[in-house]
């Protein structure tokens, strides 16, 4: 039989856990040790809070894990919300021959499937040490992710899946007059879902704008969606030396460098955020500080200080981690599960991360469907479906603004 590492060119997975393991997770001290009753303690103390926290998680923005400023995020909800609402004329680009496979084929495991909390909780330390040998520094910190959304519009018994895709380039200035940009919406295109979708959007008569329902902390509204294709946007980023948000506060460079780089100091940290954060009671500090230590490590912070926040991440209590899944590019790596879940207008979903422990890279966020609405189902969308997701292609370090295309909206 022919060597699975040969076809796949990936390291040997044994080697990589046994190269993360730490001393005293050695099996030959394992044995009705401390350590072994004190996981045990943890993985069953985990179970309560998922199931205590899961009614109570909150809808969270659906625009993956980026981590705005306050400013930021105002101004990119702001536009999401003008493009939702001008028809654009062209034809749009879908075609029967024309469509990827659909969000339903790249959900991963589903919500039912084993999980695999100690295998998930190594690969997570495997990151960790690998992100410890990350490039320590330039000019501008540069992220290009490829981003999905579906949505469900129509009229009840004429349901149809449209989905939007676009990818996103963000060059954060983290050097003395440096400014921080963002191009949103690179090639971005809204089309029906499937071919099924397709037919059912064109016995509609092809609306250039479909309607959707979004729900929030005040009920539901309708929002309108432009079919077709739309020029990208640019806008700047920073707030003076501001260049992200942590919890309640938006961060400097300087901040992010002075962050405890040991994961019980960075966690204590955390948790003083948390307390400090009037708006993340409903949240629950499991969720909530796995939401921060997911946007830290996709932030210009130090090598130790990302791997820190992986061993954050692989101890909190009800964070369920998951053997080997594959994000919505096909890509490998360990799944981590939020704790609880959302209710949305699509069904009851939750939110899901996967991280490659060969190359301590933070892959993807996704949101996934668990219990689909009436409308989902009619749609044609299943438990499992992938309803958004954002994956992350590059994060790396750079000498060079990112270039804006002609034709951006600012």
């Amino acid at each position: 039989m022919k060597n699975s590492n040969e076809r796949s060119g990936r390291p040997d997975v044994m080697q990589v856990l046994a190269g993360a393991r730490p001393d005293e997770l050695d099996p030959s001290r394992l044995a009705d040790s401390p350590r072994q009753r004190e996981d045990l303690d943890r993985i069953l103390a985990g179970v309560a809070e998922s199931g205590a926290t899961r009614s109570r998680v909150p809808g969270r923005l659906r625009c993956g894990i980026r981590p705005l400023s306050a400013a930021t995020a105002l101004a990119a909800v702001a536009a999401s919300v003008v493009v939702m609402s001008t028809v654009d004329q062209r034809e749009p680009s879908g075609r029967p021959d024309a469509h990827p496979r659909s969000s339903t084929a790249t959900a991963g495991p589903s919500a039912s499937a084993p999980d695999l909390h100690v295998d998930g909780r190594l690969e997570l330390l495997s990151a960790a040490r690998k992100a410890e040998t990350s490039a320590t520094g330039g000019t501008y910190w540069q992220t290009t992710t490829r981003s999905e959304n579906v949505e469900v519009a129509g009229e009840k018994g004429g349901f149809f899946a449209v989905r939007t895709t676009s990818t996103e380039q963000w060059s954060v200035g983290v050097r003395a007059g440096a400014q921080s940009l963002m191009v949103s919406g690179l090639d971005s295109v809204t089309e029906p879902l499937t071919r099924a979708d397709e037919a059912r959007w064109r016995a509609a008569g092809s609306p250039h704008t479909v309607r959707f329902e979004v729900e929030n902390s005040v009920g539901t509204n309708t929002l309108g969606l432009t079919m077709g294709t739309r020029p990208p946007m640019v806008m700047r980023t920073n707030l003076d030396d501001k260049i992200y948000a942590l919890g309640p506060r938006n961060v400097s460079y300087q901040d992010l460098g002075e962050l405890p780089s040991k994961s019980g100091e960075l966690r204590h940290y955390l948790e003083r955020l948390h307390a400090a954060d009037s708006g993340a009671e409903t949240a629950g500090r499991t969720a909530w500080i796995l939401r921060q230590t997911a946007d830290l490590i996709t932030m210009p912070v130090k090598p130790a200080v990302r791997a820190a926040a992986y061993r954050v991440m692989a101890d909190l209590p009800g964070v369920r981690l998951r053997g080997r899944v594959s994000d919505p590019l096909g890509r490998e790596g360990v799944g981590v599960v939020f704790p609880g879940t959302d209710r949305t207008a699509l069904g009851i979903t939750e939110q899901r991360l996967v991280v490659d422990p060969v190359t301590g890279a933070m892959l993807s966020e996704q949101q996934v469907l668990v219990e689909p609405s009436a409308r989902a189902r009619e749609a044609g969308l299943k438990a499992g479906a992938t309803l958004n997701y954002q994956a992350t292609t590059r994060m790396s370090w750079g000498e060079h603004q990112i270039t804006v295309p002609k034709n951006a909206h600012h």
